[in-house]
């Protein structure tokens, strides 16, 4: 086995280790951990496999390996970038019908108030 193997398949299980830290100390929430724990495991496998990116290569008709390797990561990071401008979205929208709630109670209770009086 290579060094860079090594190496690499060392710092692929010393970052699953961290996913689990931050996932038990509650800092990453398991939806999000999928994503990082797949292209962990997408890494792993590369590295156990040498040969598999000249098989991919061949398949898909790329003529440079490095090239399918950068288009598949920048696909993979338009998709987590999509998932998250969703979830931006969402509690965007979440938060200004909190405010409007709130507004609301608050001038519900400044006229119970004012009925006290």
């Amino acid at each position: 086995m290579l060094r860079i193997q090594i190496i690499t398949i060392i710092a692929n299980i010393l970052f699953i280790l961290y996913i689990s830290r931050l996932i038990v100390k509650g800092k990453l929430r398991e939806e999000y951990a999928i994503v990082w724990i797949i292209c962990t495991v997408f890494l792993m496998v590369f590295s156990f496999w040498t040969d598999g990116l000249e098989v991919l290569r061949k398949l898909t008709g790329v003529v440079v390996a490095a090239n399918l390797v950068f288009t598949g990561f920048i696909f993979a990071i338009l998709i987590y970038l999509l998932h998250l401008s969703v979830v931006a979205s969402k509690l965007y929208n979440d938060n200004k019908k909190l405010g409007q709630e709130i507004a609301l109670l608050k001038e519900e209770f400044n006229k119970h108030l004012e009925s006290k009086k």
